[in-house]
């Protein structure tokens, strides 16, 4: 009887950590399409200059402060007595509509056309607010309803959804459209809202507790206890201004992103530059990425489920085999030998997926209770600078010294690729001053204090 008991706890457990991880189906889907097919498509097919594409892709990720928006509206503004459910569905709702009209917009912009360019900027902006508003809701909801002892194993669930996804999405890619076509390109875009609001709502629906009007009051008390009502982006401001470990975790979680991704957007066109690959050949990038991603996650999902492994050891252990998969990747490209390229992209893989388990784990540990959506905005605030930061400065980069030929295409991409390298190191070394205990240590006055600063600003 109790081992039939114990059976049915871990089989709704199971179920419980599947179903938090869903909504990343989507996410991974809609940033595979963007990262390894529009761009490709927009710079090499379609001949619009690589700055504009890039800038395009990154500066929706600088909406991020309306993560920290996004957590205190719902922190303290609960809909239908849910506090993440509402806005994440509004959040996944919005972004994938946007996906339907990208293709006929790559097109124009090829085109030359000054209203395509000025609607793609658009359209991402809109995808930015859709993309706070999901990712803030889905890690506070996470936070929320997990314990802390078994974190890692489900964020390691639910980032191995993320890069399954960007996986099958690279697959789709490949088999509809192995090449460049107007008409496949829309029909594969045209799937995205049924994969993003499908997946969101089977994901979770029925997860968060809806709370009662009196629970209601209570945790809107709670919210406003921990960070009074008032500018949320003014107290995350001081929030960083006051403390030395919000302020070197953020710095850590910035960097760190720029470093891993500042060859997100153009790693692509480097193939195709470099290597002469066929568009076939580059969309495969992201399945051996995504593998050696999913790989690390996995075998350290399961190991700090079993053994007590730090959170921030396995973010430095993570950070530091990137770095060394961007110096192989950084050889590659000055050498121009094609043999080392898929090993750097799955080294820098593995690594990464052992930097999720960590870095993501280390967020959700520095949070404050009652606050919880703000701090999360927070750090996907920094997640979101850094990624735009790496995808505008990659198109910069590629504009300004390889297309104008001031470098060579082998010299130009090993300088960005050595570039991230060392904004890697940069950020490692930051994360070795922060500790969670001394975070902790941030009393309510001080976010109070934050708080009210934010409120004259």
């Amino acid at each position: 009887m109790k081992l039939a008991s114990a059976i049915g706890r871990f089989l709704l457990g199971a179920i419980k950590v599947l179903r938090l991880a869903l909504p990343k189906l989507g996410v991974g889907w809609m940033f595979a399409l963007l990262t390894s097919n529009f761009n490709r498509v927009s710079i090499v097919e379609l001949g619009v200059t690589a700055i504009i594409v890039t800038t395009m892709i990154g500066l929706h990720h600088f909406l991020s402060p309306f993560q920290v928006i996004w957590g205190r509206l719902a922190d303290s503004h609960p809909v239908l007595g849910m506090r993440r459910t509402p806005y994440l569905i509004l959040g996944a709702t919005m972004g994938s509509l946007v996906f339907l009209a990208l293709p006929s917009v790559a097109v124009a912009m090829g085109d030359g056309s000054l209203a395509a360019i000025i609607a793609g900027f658009g359209l991402l902006i809109l995808f930015g607010i859709s993309i706070a508003a999901m990712g803030d809701s889905h890690h506070s909801l996470i936070a929320e309803v997990t314990q802390p002892k078994s974190r890692g194993g489900v964020i390691a669930v639910v980032w191995t959804f993320t890069i399954m996804s960007t996986i099958i999405a690279a697959g789709a890619i490949k088999s509809i459209m192995p090449t460049y076509a107007p008409e496949t390109m829309q029909t594969l875009y045209n799937l995205t809202p049924l994969v993003v609001i499908g997946s969101t709502l089977l994901g979770v629906l029925g997860i968060e507790k809806r709370l009662n009007r009196e629970e209601m009051a209570a945790a809107i008390a709670r919210s406003r206890a921990a960070a009074p009502s008032s500018n949320p982006l003014g107290a995350a401001i001081g929030l960083l201004r006051q403390n030395p470990q919000v302020r070197a975790f953020f710095g850590f979680v910035f960097l760190s992103i720029v470093g891993i991704f500042l060859q997100d957007s153009i790693l692509e066109v480097f193939g195709a530059e470099v290597f002469n690959m066929t568009l076939k050949e580059t969309t495969g990038f992201t399945q051996t990425w995504g593998g050696g991603v999913l790989g690390g996650m996995l075998l350290m999902g399961l190991l700090s489920s079993i053994f007590p492994i730090s959170k921030k050891l396995i973010a430095l252990i993570g950070g530091a085999g990137t770095a060394l998969g961007l110096g192989l990747l950084t050889v590659c490209a000055f050498t121009g030998q094609r043999s080392l390229l898929n090993p750097a992209i799955m080294l820098m893989g593995l690594s990464t997926g052992l930097y999720n388990i960590g870095a993501l784990s280390l967020m959700m540990d520095m949070t404050v209770e009652g606050a919880t959506g703000l701090y999360m905005g927070m750090w996907g605030m920094a997640q979101a600078f850094g990624t735009a930061v790496a995808s505008i400065l990659a198109g910069a980069l590629h504009t300004v010294l390889i297309e104008s030929s001031v470098l060579s295409h082998s010299v130009g991409y090993s300088f960005v690729f050595g570039l991230e390298a060392v904004l890697m190191v940069i950020g490692i070394a930051l994360l070795s001053g922060v500790s969670v205990e001394a975070f902790r240590g941030l009393t309510r006055t001080d976010i109070t204090r934050a708080m009210e600063a934010g409120a004259v600003a």
